[in-house]
């Protein structure tokens, strides 16, 4: 039989590499996922109950998703089979099911972990439901991607996805602290060094334990590393984040959010993960336009002139000088004042022209070019403001079958309260006209 359909031992050779000589035998040794391995936790009460279920483990790289699937194969005493959907395809996974099937009729269940499920297409990721629904395997998926948007809804309506989080500092350290026990000496680096490897690990327990393994061999013997040559011995590692899927989106959610919150920092902070993770700048100085109009406005005019003028500079100057301007805009859309009355009133305002159809504007206020027009009383009784005492008439311009409206209502903040003011003073003069 192909060793693709073989159980696979979860022993690993003492010459292995030392994340896969760490991988934890118990579910005790699994760190930083204690929401689900706690005592109320959902993968704690699977164990307890000794049923696993199907299930889609989502979260970043490097937190424990392999693992966790192949202790509960022991849980149901399972034959663990594990697959990686970027190299298999449908005729690989016929082939897994006729062995499952087989295992079953000698008495063996089979839980089949899928790696990177979501890069399944539709009629792969189809094929498994009839082996879930009977039982014939009990299917264990690994994605860092959103199953909502990834797995196809039937496929996801019979399994629970449960969410691993990114390895904190604490996790971390307790993994390199497994390190040195393993290897039985000290890493050897000063305090700052290890602060500095915590960090570029970025939540991601395996690549520490790589960086850990790299340095033990690199390092000179009696030799303390440094931060300096920290970084000359392990390449620093970029952050997580793929501009085409879901971190793309929630990384501009924070920026968006942040501004409107007026809270420059975390706005800062936020831009820079973006520009770090090699998000394209023209990209983000578009959602800053789109933020100048909908969450500014006119509480400060000059907040579109702002925006626009950093997508113009970045432009000219390109990176990284040009990105100065991106920040520029940012601090100034977030100290700026808010008002999200013109994007409220422009969706009442749609929406109304919707409702109300092809009415025409009232008389008074149209063109008369021609004769037939004036005859049909095209401009009859118009007043032109400008000859008014007040430079302003009162008249109304909505459809005479259509009520008076109030779309914009502007805030009482920066420069909308002067717009308020007119406006209030406009509607008094109206009442007296």
């Amino acid at each position: 039989m192909s060793d693709l359909f073989a159980t696979e031992e979860t022993d690993h050779a003492p010459g292995g590499p030392l994340a896969d000589r760490l991988r934890p035998k118990h579910f005790d040794d699994v760190v930083g996922q204690d929401h689900l391995l706690g005592d109320q936790g959902p993968l704690r009460r699977m164990i307890d109950s000794g049923r696993v279920a199907s299930l889609v483990f989502w979260g970043p790289p490097g937190t424990g998703k392999t693992t966790l699937a192949r202790l509960l194969a022991q849980v149901g005493d399972l034959a663990f089979v594990q697959i990686s959907a970027i190299f298999s395809g449908v005729g690989d996974l016929k082939k897994i099911f006729e062995a499952a099937k087989m295992r079953r009729r000698n008495g063996q269940g089979t839980l089949l972990f899928v790696d990177e499920i979501h890069r399944f297409n539709r009629a792969q990721q189809d094929s498994f439901l009839p082996h879930v629904e009977d039982g014939t395997i009990i299917l264990v998926g690994a994605t860092t991607e959103n199953p909502s948007f990834e797995l196809n809804g039937a496929l996801l309506s019979r399994m629970q996805v449960l969410v691993l989080q990114r390895l904190d500092h604490q996790a971390l350290d307790r993994l390199l602290e497994r390190a040195e026990a393993h290897v039985e000496r000290k890493l050897p680096v000063d305090d700052e060094a290890r602060e500095m490897l915590l960090a570029m690990a970025d939540g991601d327990g395996r690549y520490l334990l790589n960086m850990a393994e790299a340095i033990y061999e690199l390092a000179a013997d009696g030799e303390t590393i440094d931060s300096e040559r920290l970084m000359g011995l392990v390449q620093r590692r970029a952050p997580a984040y793929d501009k085409d899927r879901e971190e793309h989106y929630n990384l501009i959610s924070a920026l968006h959010k942040s501004l409107r919150g007026s809270d420059a920092d975390a706005a800062l902070y936020w831009l820079a993960r973006m520009l770090v993770g090699g998000e394209d700048p023209l990209y983000v100085a578009r959602r800053l336009i789109r933020f100048a109009s909908e969450d500014v406005g006119l509480a400060d005019p000059q907040a579109l002139t702002q925006a626009l003028a950093a997508r113009e500079a970045y432009e000219v100057l390109g990176s990284p000088e040009g990105e100065l301007a991106i920040v520029q805009a940012t601090l100034y859309l977030a100290t700026a004042p808010k008002s999200n009355a013109i994007y409220t009133a422009a969706g009442m305002a749609w929406r109304a022209a919707k409702e109300s159809g092809s009415l025409m504007p009232p008389a008074h206020i149209l063109n008369a070019p021609t004769a037939l027009m004036k005859d049909l009383g095209y401009g009859k009784d118009y007043v032109y403001d400008h000859h008014t005492d007040k430079g302003f008439s009162g008249q109304n311009y909505f459809p005479d079958e259509m009520e008076r409206q109030r779309f914009y209502r502007p805030v009482e903040r920066g420069f909308e309260r002067e717009v308020l003011r007119r406006l209030d003073w406009w509607e008094r003069q109206r009442g007296r006209s």
